[in-house]
């Protein structure tokens, strides 16, 4: 693409304007070891101390097994809140803050994962949401353990560039209205370095290391709203449900200390997301979304996601005229028409980025990397799917290529799975459930046994698969303007929407963790506004409080 016009760099820091701003000098550190010492031993670190191990990181002069010892001792021995919001700060002011047009600020939104597997929405959300009249500055990673990243999807499509300049972006964003690329020189670049190690290092499930990784690139987005999907299951960074709440605490207090609104959404992954997991295959299942149509559940996320974060900036009245907004979007092809735009305007041949958005599944699929062979397995007995365990699958493709087990490892991209059943489904003995793309030799007898023992059969009768969305937790502080009016179904805690005074219904009346915000039991079958019934409307809402007091994070050894 030509180049851009240059973008003025004005000095200022983080908590100022929303500009492309220098990166802030950073204190001089005491020595790496008696840092690593200190948090090893259980010690808190100061602001000088977290600013220094950062600006080594930056600057080189951290070896990479500092980094490793010091990633460790965080995962270990946490984090308090005072400390989780240094550092995010730190890794924000690492590099550069991007500039946007006072108009845009109302606009700007975006959405991040805590990674799962099949999780493809991100490459659907975000053109939708521009679709919408939405600005999407998206700054993705690539994949951590046995997750996907959504960077690695993208590259699967020849010719895209995650690598872009600020000025770029700002040019992306006026021509399509999103962008999703990775971190750079100039953007977050402490956390480009931690990122890779944390993968390397069984650092990924740190508690205020995914907090800080998370917020530090969103800060520099100078966002009007973030929702961040918390995943919790078997396969997600905390398998456990109230752990994956404690983080999604943690993100809304520390993202309202530093200025940011945002949202946390807890999402179920013990299985699959959609019916494709790995890189080609699930771009393939992502533009079947954009087609409008696809799984539902995927459709369900990405509705649900943008429902809530058009509400939260203001540009929808109610989280399911949102949602209803956001289908519209990919059942007119607005939302394909900008992905294709983004894809042309981040390196992918426009002709090829016509024939991926404009062409039948079957052509789509010889256009993107793809697998040597493929080999099917199948259901041992009758009965009905009552899970797949997304866990024991996302590890076989990840010894097959799929993932990396070190850092800058290449991907094989066309390597990955098809779900041929759904959850819920009847299947006769012998019916194939599963499509596995690989490159090498046959399957191993140990891989063929972990594949079949994902596949979990009961004798009850057929259902539907559940949601995955379970929990939204919301930032402090009253509703946005244009979402003053409480709609049916609705459960809150904490400030009322439409007053911002104290309320609790009767029957959610329960003792509130000492932590931040109170819970509420679900509401069944609650619906949002007359005649539309959105995703989130049958989920509670955790209403955060406005000081920063998450719990500390857990020792998650």
């Amino acid at each position: 693409m030509a180049s851009p016009p240059a973008i003025p760099v004005v000095p200022g820091n983080l908590s100022g304007p929303r500009g492309l701003q220098p990166p802030e000098p950073l204190p001089p550190s005491r020595q790496l070891p008696e840092l690593i010492r200190k948090k090893r031993d259980g010690g808190h670190l100061s602001e000088a101390d977290i600013r220094g191990f950062v600006r080594a990181v930056v600057d080189g002069s951290a070896q990479g097994a500092q980094i490793g010892a010091m990633l460790m001792a965080i995962r270990l021995r946490g984090m308090d809140p005072e400390e989780t919001a240094v550092l995010t700060q730190a890794l924000a002011r690492s590099g550069q803050k991007l500039e946007w047009p006072e108009a845009w600020h109302p606009h700007l939104v975006d959405k991040h994962s805590t990674g799962g597997v099949g999780d493809k929405v991100s490459l659907v959300l975000a053109p939708a949401l521009a679709a919408c009249g939405c600005k999407v500055p998206m700054i993705s990673g690539r994949g951590l353990g046995h997750t996907g990243g959504t960077l690695d999807k993208l590259e699967s499509i020849p010719g895209f560039n995650v690598v872009q300049s600020p000025e770029q972006m700002k040019l992306l964003l006026e021509q399509v209205g999103c962008c999703i690329v990775g971190q750079s020189e100039k953007l977050v670049p402490a956390d480009g370095v931690l990122y890779a190690a944390r993968d390397v290092t069984a650092t990924v499930d740190s508690l205020p290391l995914v907090t800080a990784s998370i917020l530090s690139k969103k800060v520099v987005e100078g966002l009007s709203a973030l929702i961040v999907d918390v995943k919790f299951g078997e396969a997600a960074l905390f398998p456990d449900q109230e752990q994956a709440r404690e983080l999604a605490r943690t993100l809304v207090g520390v993202g309202a200390a530093l200025g940011l609104r945002v949202a946390a959404a807890l999402t179920a992954m013990d299985s699959p997301l959609g019916r494709s997991v790995g890189h080609s295959l699930e771009v393939e299942e992502a533009l079947l979304c954009l087609d409008g149509a696809g799984p539902p559940d995927l459709r369900e996320l990405v509705t649900g996601l943008g429902g809530a974060l058009l509400w939260l900036s203001g540009q929808a009245e109610a989280q399911a005229r949102g949602a209803a907004r956001v289908a519209a979007a990919l059942d007119d092809g607005s939302a394909r028409g900008r992905f294709q735009q983004m894809l042309a305007a981040q390196g992918v041949k426009p002709a090829l980025a016509r024939a991926l958005c404009s062409g039948s599944p079957a052509r789509r699929r010889q256009l993107l990397p793809g697998a040597r062979d493929q080999e099917e397995l199948r259901a041992p007995a009758d009965g009905t799917v009552e899970r797949i365990r997304a866990l024991p699958l996302a590890l076989v493709l990840h010894e097959l290529g799929a993932g990396r087990s070190r850092a800058g490892e290449p991907l094989r991209l066309g390597v990955g799975a098809e779900l041929l059943v759904a959850v819920g489904q009847r299947l006769r003995r012998g019916t194939p459930w599963l499509r596995v793309h690989r490159d090498g030799a046959a399957l191993s007898g140990s891989q063929r046994r972990a594949l079949q023992g994902a596949l979990v059969l009961s004798d009850r009768a057929p259902f539907a698969a559940p949601s995955p969305l379970a929990e939204l937790i919301l930032p402090p502080g009253p509703a946005p303007e244009a979402a003053q009016v409480r709609t049916p179904g609705s459960v809150w805690t904490g400030a009322d929407p439409r007053t911002a005074g104290p309320r609790e219904p009767r029957a959610c009346r329960t003792p509130p963790p000492r932590d931040a915000g109170r819970r509420a039991a679900a509401p069944r079958g609650g619906r949002e506004g007359p005649g539309v019934a959105g995703p989130l409307s049958r989920l509670h809402r955790v209403r955060a409080r406005a000081s920063l007091a998450p719990p500390p994070p857990r020792d998650l050894r």
